[in-house]
């Protein structure tokens, strides 16, 4: 009796090696392709701002559309990462502090307006002094003269977000002309 269940046992084995070998190999896909067409934002315009007397921040507007038929939350955190896309070389870089001001909800088919935040330590200059618009004007140069692009990179859902440069006439306009 025991000589016909060893063939059986052996087979059950096999059986189930096999069946959790192959759950394995479908359980382990490959991610999908960042879909960079999802989304689309458009530059707006760009503001600088004073956060407290040792600090200011860039502010970049942008108006997102939503091409898919789903809703989607725009979220800064553990989701979504910001990085810059350097100038020189189209290479990604996050050395700078990049995050989305607010979330922001954007339904289906739709458009919503967002803002990058670029912070910086800066000892704000006094209205009077004469240095000031050289002082507002290095700010916004140094945080955008190398910067491409930004790019967002919603982990989640697999969105790669670019917003496109546009602030090219913050780096050679008049100072006085940025918003305080």
């Amino acid at each position: 009796m025991r000589e016909n269940k060893l063939p059986l046992w052996g087979f059950l084995i096999a059986l189930v090696i096999t069946a959790a070998i192959l759950g394995l190999r479908l359980g382990v896909s490959k991610p999908h392709p960042w879909n960079s067409s999802a989304i689309i934002a458009t530059y707006v315009g760009a503001q600088l701002r004073e956060l407290d007397s040792g600090n200011a921040a860039v502010y970049l507007a942008y108006e997102v559309q939503n091409h898919t038929d789903s809703d989607y939350q725009l979220v800064d955190g553990l989701r979504a990462l910001v990085m810059s896309r350097l100038r020189a070389d189209g290479s990604l870089s996050s050395q700078e502090q990049v995050r989305l001001s607010y979330p922001t909800f954007l339904p289906a088919r739709q458009r919503a307006r967002v803002a990058l935040e670029i912070p910086s330590s800066f000892s704000w200059p006094a209205d009077n002094d004469p240095a000031f618009q050289d002082k507002l004007r290095d700010l916004v140069n140094q945080k955008l003269t190398e910067v491409q692009a930004f790019v967002l990179f919603d982990q989640a859902d697999r969105f790669e977000i670019e917003f496109p440069s546009g602030w090219q006439e913050l780096e050679t306009a008049s100072a006085s002309a940025l918003p305080r």
